[in-house]
């Protein structure tokens, strides 16, 4: 089966693989919402894990700076692969010491960039989401988060400027602002209020990523792909694992959900 398959981000020009790589797993096993708990890999094993994910066609790789070491694990592995993935991190919201913290003024947007640039070994992000702590209309309406991600793509840093927020209202703030081209949401059929922001997306040209498609493991990836991937707004969605089997097995749904005429996963 061909996993080569790509959906545009909005107008931004990119392409990306229905599946995209989460990469929260190969740095961080603290604080966590899944059910079960997980052993981290060790730095031979997420090197495989990464170079695994590209081979397997997937060109979005999706991080954070508050997903442990998962930026310096991505930084070392792919490196020399830079040009051939997309890579997507975040800003406002920091690991250390095992407890989250959030900031998002213009000095703690510029240092956080600044450690990513370092970290991933690049000197260009391709996508940059603000990590909202569900304040989305605070941040946007009075944080200096947006203004300082759109200095810094001025400068040549990043090339696209995302919101990656908790609530409706806030993502349809964020695309009011002018700024935003990219929006990540939560999207599944336990929760499609959503819904009306990837479609208003879509007409105005502003890509969508989904995040936590499969209900944090609640739903099955039979039915929770096919489900975030109808909306034709929707360019990729983005999924964490540490297993190369279940990754190519959710490419083989997302591949046949999207083209009817390929064969079935089973």
């Amino acid at each position: 089966m061909d996993f080569t398959s790509r959906r545009p981000l909005g107008r931004t020009g990119l392409n990306l693989s229905p599946v995209g790589f989460g990469a929260f797993k190969i740095g961080r096993n603290q604080g966590i919402k899944y059910r079960e708990g997980y052993d981290l890999p060790t730095d031979d094993q997420s090197d495989a894990i990464l170079h695994g994910v590209l081979d397997l066609g997937v060109n979005l790789v999706d991080t954070a700076p508050a997903y442990g070491c998962s930026e310096e694990r991505i930084g070392r592995a792919l490196a020399d692969r830079r040009d051939s993935f997309v890579l997507s991190t975040k800003v406002g919201e920091t690991w250390e010491n095992g407890e989250g913290r959030y900031d998002f003024s213009a000095d703690a947007i510029d240092q956080s960039l600044d450690r990513s640039l370092n970290r991933l070994r690049t000197d260009h992000l391709d996508i940059v989401l603000v990590h909202s702590d569900g304040r989305d209309l605070e941040i946007i309406e009075q944080g200096d988060a947006l203004d300082t991600l759109s200095r810094r793509r001025e400068r040549g840093d990043l090339g696209l400027v995302g919101f990656s927020g908790k609530t409706v209202q806030g993502h349809v703030a964020a695309m009011d602002s002018g700024i935003v081209d990219v929006l990540m949401v939560e999207y599944h059929a336990l929760d499609e209020s959503q819904r009306p922001v990837i479609e208003e997306a879509e007409r105005r040209g502003i890509g969508v990523l989904v995040k936590k498609g499969l209900a944090s493991g609640s739903i099955p990836a039979t039915q929770a792909i096919p489900a975030c991937l109808e909306p034709s707004g929707v360019a990729s969605v983005v999924i964490g694992s540490l297993n190369l089997d279940h990754l190519r097995t959710n490419l083989q749904i997302a591949t046949a959900s999207s083209d009817p005429d390929q064969p079935s996963s089973r």
